[in-house]
């Protein structure tokens, strides 16, 4: 069962993603929050896996919760998605840096909503391939000014091919195409190489990935 967390500071919105989440058989509303503090406060006394948190809310907002969550070992497994109004506003920029592992914008589908839910719980992105680019193009100045070759050392060689693949914004079933592995097979590069870097999520390995210098801004 994915348990979720409400954040909004909107009655209604809660309770319309409250709905249709709990209309799910895996997925369950578990707290509900009307500010960032409030959000904190219901984590830790709730065990939860993804919280959604709006981006504006009083008492601490959606980036101001975000920092402390990443920040806050005893909260590492939950995965925080942002919603907002704009998938690339400059919100979404500082979200990453905050340590959010997804975006959605408030008209999302509900079907995608629920898609959204469980990839993050299963530890995925909420970035298509050219989102992942064009969001992290802009990151990439307020990362590490020299790269830092040594981030990777950890990794083995083909663990390095697959980080690669995962900055592309592939997917586990792309990277085993891409590799001749099994879906499998390339989740677990993509679980270890998560351990090795102290990684929480997919997003901050595609940073990782920037930092080290792996990959760099530019035309693809």
């Amino acid at each position: 069962m994915i348990r979720v967390a409400l954040a909004d500071d909107h009655q209604l919105v809660r309770g319309g993603f409250r709905a249709l989440l709990d209309s799910e058989p895996d997925i369950e509303v578990v707290a509900e929050a009307s500010s960032g503090q409030q959000l904190l406060t219901a984590l830790r006394d709730t065990p939860v896996d993804v919280a959604l948190v709006d981006i504006r809310m009083p008492d601490g907002d959606g980036l101001w919760a975000a920092e402390r969550i990443a920040a806050d070992p005893a909260l590492a497994g939950v995965r925080v998605v942002i919603v907002t109004t704009f998938e690339l506003d400059e919100y979404v920029v500082r979200a990453v840096l905050a340590g959010a592992s997804g975006f959605l914008v408030k008209d999302t589908e509900p079907a995608e909503l629920i898609r959204a839910v469980r990839a993050v719980a299963a530890g995925d992105a909420l970035l298509s391939p050219g989102v992942t680019r064009t969001l992290l193009d802009r990151v990439a100045p307020q990362l590490r000014a020299v790269a830092d070759p040594q981030l990777l050392a950890p990794l083995t060689e083909r663990e390095v091919e697959v980080l690669r693949l995962v900055a592309e914004g592939l997917t586990n079933d792309e990277i085993g195409a891409r590799l001749f592995l099994s879906p499998l097979t390339a989740k677990t590069h993509v679980s270890r190489i998560m351990q090795k870097l102290g990684a929480r999520d997919r997003v901050r390995l595609v940073i990782v990935a920037y930092e080290s210098g792996l990959v760099g801004s530019g035309p693809a």
